[in-house]
């Protein structure tokens, strides 16, 4: 068994290592919080419209043409300069807890915020974003083509994780070595448990039924093996 088959499969966090060499986990925002976001930025925005629309709208064709280039700049640069200056957040998506960042965990910087948001017209096909819909359910890491041609990614923004607390069970050493992958993957099943059903903790557990090599209850053996890797004997 090799982590590729099980992590993917718990949850959407994603181990990194960063330019300085130093490892971090960033665990990825689907299509619904970033919709969440996205509408809450939508609004923002059309309240902004409004604000120059009022008294814009008095001075004839020159308000007309001054409203249409208020309207181009902050539709396309409103984004741009908030994930630059704002720590890859706009309003909405600090609302929602979430930051854009590159591929491998850096701060999304100029060259990229604005790739991702000038393809926006790209993910807008055919109708009301359906590209990026599309795009974000089929890839991994929940990308629109924007971030795909950008090389970032959403994720949710750094919280101080608890401790670690385990269900109880009898400490027991897997009978195969597993990699730190693994092992990270199997405590983060474990410390899950008391939120699942029993149905929901059978059917992940049964990932790595080949490790617990099927024998006797799956969830109660990686319990146990939880245990052994947290340190207890």
């Amino acid at each position: 068994m090799t982590a590729k088959h099980v992590i993917p499969l718990l949850d959407t966090s994603r181990a990194v290592e960063t330019p300085e060499g130093v490892t971090i986990d960033l665990r990825v925002a689907g299509p619904v919080p970033r919709s969440l976001a996205f509408a809450i930025d939508f609004g923002i925005r059309a309240l902004v419209y409004l604000g120059f629309a009022v008294p814009l709208a008095t001075l004839g064709r020159f308000g007309t043409g001054a409203l249409l280039i208020a309207f181009f700049g902050l539709e396309w640069f409103y984004p741009v300069l908030f994930e630059v200056y704002g720590q890859g957040a706009t309003p909405g998506k600090r609302m929602l807890g979430l930051r854009v960042v590159h591929d491998d965990g850096v701060p999304v910087g100029w060259s990229g915020a604005m790739i991702r948001n000038l393809l926006r017209a790209v993910d807008f096909l055919p109708f009301f974003y359906g590209c990026a819909l599309v795009s974000m359910l089929l890839t991994r890491d929940f990308k629109r083509l924007g971030d795909l041609a950008a090389r970032t990614v959403v994720v949710y923004r750094e919280s101080v994780t608890p401790p670690l607390r385990l269900p109880e069970a009898t400490p027991r050493p897997p009978p195969v070595r597993l990699t730190l992958a693994e092992q990270q993957a199997i405590l983060a099943f474990a410390a899950r448990v008391p939120s699942l059903t029993n149905e929901r903790a059978e059917e992940l557990a049964a990932i790595v039924r080949d490790v617990v090599h099927g024998e006797g209850d799956v969830t109660a053996g990686l319990l146990g093996y939880a245990r052994h890797i947290a340190g207890e004997r």
